[in-house]
């Protein structure tokens, strides 16, 4: 009975995150074509995105979602945002944090209906894995964006855990920080790993999430390190956070 309500309440989340997000596509596409001759940044598109995420999770009634530490984000700044990867519902629950920001995002999830066909009206930043020349794109783009006043949000770790533990991080983040002078803002987010399994269907219900955000560390901070010593102390930093953290 257990395994039979537990397909069920997954049928129903998958169902209302495309039915919510067909319904409010053509809305980012009205918002993107009224705005984007004076909204350069596309800043009010990014907000709807966030509003869009977080109808989705309120129509979840599986999980409870907590963002601890936002008011350390000063909506003033621009910051190289860097956080954990645990599964697929990092993403919609990052929104939430409110804050505008380019999401830079494998290449494969802007073919997805609705959904990334939203990041790509976002002008996200794409990254095509395994390709070098790729990644030299990617950099060179965040940089543009982050010089524009935009702040990036990049998974360090590259791809999903598959166990929920933090693996190590790629330095990309890190020289993108180091380069254009920008601050560093940790998240570390916990509960999502058993709330969707990688590569699985299935959701899980009765989850706590978690998305808390850290101490910023200004560029001053790290002016003149080496970008390995940098990612070295903000994996610690946020190693020292994961294993602090109750269990959700």
């Amino acid at each position: 009975m257990n395994k039979i309500l537990r397909f069920l309440s997954s049928c129903y989340f998958w169902f209302e995150l495309f039915f919510i997000s067909a319904l409010l596509f053509p809305v980012s596409l009205a918002i993107f074509i009224l705005t984007f001759l004076f909204d350069r940044k596309l800043v009010l598109l990014h907000q709807f995105t966030c509003a869009w995420s977080f109808i989705v999770l309120k129509a979840n009634f599986m999980w409870r979602i907590r963002v601890v530490g936002r008011e350390k984000i000063d909506k003033h700044e621009t910051y190289v945002i860097v956080s954990n990867h645990q599964s697929g519902a990092d993403i919609i629950v990052l929104f939430l944090l409110w804050n505008n920001y380019k999401w830079v995002a494998k290449k494969s999830l802007y073919s997805f209906p609705f959904i990334g066909w939203n990041m790509w009206l976002n002008r996200y930043i794409v990254i095509d894995r395994g390709k070098k020349s790729s990644m030299v794109k990617m950099m060179e783009d965040a940089s543009k964006t982050l010089k524009s006043g935009s702040s990036v949000m990049i998974f360090p770790e590259g791809t999903r855990s598959k166990d929920g533990k933090l693996q190590a991080f790629k330095t990309g983040a890190f020289h993108l920080a180091l380069q254009t002078g920008k601050p560093i803002l940790p998240i570390v987010i916990s509960g999502t790993s058993m709330a969707i399994r990688k590569g699985g269907f299935l959701v899980n219900k009765n989850h706590h999430i978690q998305a808390k955000v850290l101490t910023p560390i200004p560029y001053s901070s790290i002016q003149g390190m080496d970008p390995k010593n940098v990612t070295q102390m903000v994996h610690e930093m946020m190693q020292k956070e994961s294993e602090n953290r109750p269990v959700v």
